[in-house]
């Protein structure tokens, strides 16, 4: 069980992307890659060490044909840095790191603490202002050699304003260069920038938004951690940290953005004028189809430090970097969602890394009345961090470690029956970038898709008498552990 951390804030050892590399390099897991190409080389290497559970962060330099300092890093979340980035130490595995991000978001994250706005920061150090904008200075990789453009928003999050009540949204959507002067707006139904979006349209207006291309990694975690409609994830990790976020508005706009980040870009989502966008290698480990129409992105400024950084994140065949960092943190999040919603006794949830840490669900409870692991099943499926892209639920007994694959399956080829113990639920939330929604229904917007809960609990009514597991005891295990373990070195 993961050690009860009261204070993430004295244990983030970086306040922006530059202090998090040096970090890295000091854990001894940052390697410098000089003179790889944007067009295929950055995001060759980068697939090629998302898949190493402990390979290194990439930070390419001397990029080709690119000035000089110009910068991408890539592959944040592996190794000892993924618990460095969260603000823990190195010691804990993945399900104790969940654990204590779990403690960490409710204990601290609920305390929200607003941002500080401040005259100037490093960011301004460069300013791009309408003809002077030129996208094309950026080292922007083609992260995948099916994509179709230069991704330089992966790493990344917008910044946007509620019209009606001022509430300030950050939210991770992709962003694809177009031309030197714009950009696309790509945001997936009922999410909240596309919810700013729409009533900007109904307005007759266009909407204001700030990208953040390079900065620290938790407010680029944060800006895809689901916060509730209503609430700053500035102020989430304002609470996080113990101390506000700094930061300057865009002289365009208006908009707050971090004062130390490395790379913003300003501008105004046009009302009429679309664009084709991707295809894309997005997080379900398939490509978004060719040209689906997005708003185009009017930049009408660049900022960016001396030696810019882009943040890149990625998604690549799965299990990736991307799905191990979401399967931390939304396993987290749900146990929340479940325990809040009323349902007892869960002991352990994860969001699998090989379903991009929303399409496998593994739970495990206590079972303490009949219909327990029914309730447990639907209400993780429909929670607020589990109705988006997911596809099945896995409920099984306290003796299943559901982190492991093998052990999960396991229990549904075991513990349940497909006719009796097997529940759907229609007309559920999916996501553009799933690859089953079909032609005809992508073309009618009807991004829904159906649910599949399977409950490998021991039937309640003859539990005691269930066929027991072969599986040594936990006192067994530990005790051939100390007398054998010699045998595995």
């Amino acid at each position: 069980m993961a050690t009860r951390l009261k204070n993430i804030a004295q244990r983030l050892p970086y306040e922006d992307l530059r202090e998090w590399i040096a970090e890295a390099e000091r854990l001894g897991e940052l390697r410098r890659v000089k003179g790889a190409s944007w067009q295929e080389e950055i995001g060759m290497a980068s697939e090629l060490v998302s898949h190493a559970d402990a390979g290194p962060a990439l930070l390419f330099e001397d990029v080709p044909g690119i000035r000089s300092g110009f910068r991408v890093l890539s592959n944040l979340f592996a190794g000892k840095r993924r618990n460095m980035t969260l603000g823990f130490p190195p010691e804990l595995d993945k399900v104790e790191l969940s654990a204590a991000y779990a403690e960490a978001y409710s204990e601290e994250a609920d305390r929200l603490i607003p941002p500080v706005e401040v005259e100037t920061g490093p960011i301004f150090e460069n300013v791009y202002m309408d003809d002077e904008v030129d996208l094309d200075i950026f080292p922007t990789p083609v992260w995948h050699e099916g994509d179709g453009g230069r991704y330089i928003g992966t790493g990344s999050y917008n910044v946007s304003r509620d019209p009606d009540d001022g509430w300030i949204n950050l939210g991770t959507y992709r962003i694809m260069l177009h031309d030197r002067r714009h950009v696309t707006f790509n945001t997936g139904p009922g999410k909240h920038g596309r919810i700013h979006y729409e009533k900007y349209v109904k307005r007759g207006e266009r909407m204001p938004v700030v990208m953040v291309v390079g900065g620290d990694p938790m407010t680029f975690f944060m800006g895809g951690g689901e916060v509730q409609e209503g609430v700053c994830e500035y102020d989430v990790v304002g609470g996080m940290r113990g101390k506000p976020i700094e930061v300057v508005r865009g002289r365009v706009t208006g908009l707050p953005f971090p004062a130390n980040a490395e790379i913003v870009l300003e501008g105004f989502v046009e009302l009429d004028d679309l664009v084709p966008e991707g295809p894309f290698g997005d997080w379900t480990g398939t490509y978004t189809e060719a040209g689906r129409i997005r708003p185009k992105c009017e930049v009408k400024a660049i900022y960016h430090r001396n030696d810019p950084i882009i943040l890149g994140f990625s998604p690549q065949s799965l299990p990736d970097e991307y799905s191990r960092y979401r399967a931390v943190t939304r396993s987290a999040l749900l146990k929340k969602n479940i325990e809040q919603a009323g349902v007892p006794d869960v002991r352990a949830v994860w969001a699998h890394e090989c379903g991009g840490s929303r399409m496998l669900i593994g739970i495990s409870i206590t079972q303490r009345y009949p219909g327990h692991s029914t309730q447990a099943g639907q209400i993780a499926c429909q929670c607020h961090n589990g109705a988006y892209g997911g596809k099945w639920v896995i409920v099984t007994d306290d003796d299943i470690d559901v982190t492991v694959l093998d052990e999960l399956i396991w229990a549904a080829l075991t513990r349940a029956d497909p006719m009796t113990d097997i529940d759907f639920i229609r007309n559920t939330w999916t996501s553009p970038a799933d690859p089953r929604v079909t032609p005809e229904d992508r073309a009618k917007g009807n991004l829904t898709n159906s649910r599949m809960i399977i409950d490998a609990c021991r039937p309640w009514h003859w539990r005691d008498r269930f066929s027991p597991a072969t599986k040594a005891s936990a006192e067994s295990a530990r005790i051939a552990r100390d007398r054998f373990g010699f045998l595995l070195e």
